[in-house]
């Protein structure tokens, strides 16, 4: 674990910060499609991603999702951050995109460490920055682009996110994602289609040029 966590935060944290976060931090596996983090859950962890890809959505009252943003390596959810500092519950759901692996660091740790280490308190800052810079995308998506754009865009990102070509969810899971009907996204699909810009294929969609 110490090989890869150098490899992955050596350029925010120092030495001694390794050294606690080793000694205080579990190391977790999590196949790909397991949540993680539900609304509604008290946090007392937050993850340090050491690789693989997690999905963070938005439920609205009627119970359909919205997908927010994606964490990768090297990065954790300022939002667990938020909700750990305020002893509140999660507003969010986490769920693993690819398989992943990520070290959990206990809430109290991230207090102290607050206080303690410069690289930490950069990281965290850090991450709040880039965090309100993707909801701000997210929000500007929904607003100013039709769903034909957005479509795009999200399985551009999924195929960066999980480094393949092939994207293995259904067109009923994409709509959840993107807040919208199935039969929406499978009329869009098809258009992309025709426009051979993927391959519809039974149980995947291969991306060809988008």
């Amino acid at each position: 674990m110490k090989e890869e966590l150098l490899a992955t935060f050596s350029n925010h944290f120092e030495q001694p910060l390794i050294d606690e976060i080793l000694e205080a931090g579990k190391l977790v596996e999590v196949p790909a499609g397991e949540t993680i983090m539900d609304i509604g859950q008290y946090i007392r962890s937050i993850p340090l991603l050491l690789s693989g890809a997690i999905k963070v959505l938005r439920e609205d009252d009627e119970g359909d999702e919205l997908l927010l943003y994606y964490l990768e390596q090297g990065e954790t959810c300022s939002v667990t951050m938020a909700c750990c500092m305020g002893q509140t519950k999660s507003e969010i759901r986490a769920i693993t995109e690819t398989e992943t692996e990520m070290i959990m660091v206990p809430v109290q740790k991230m207090e102290e460490w607050m206080a303690k280490y410069k690289g930490w308190r950069n990281y965290v800052f850090e991450s709040y920055h880039n965090r309100l810079n993707e909801l701000l995308q997210t929000v500007d998506s929904i607003a100013f682009k039709n769903l034909d754009q957005r479509l795009v865009d999200y399985l551009q990102k999924k195929v960066e996110v999980t480094n393949d070509n092939r994207i293995r969810n259904t067109h009923q899971e994409i709509a959840y994602d993107l807040h919208t009907s199935r039969v929406v996204v499978s009329r869009l699909l098809k258009k992309l289609e025709k426009m051979k810009k993927l391959v519809l294929h039974r149980s995947y969609i291969q991306i060809v040029d988008l």
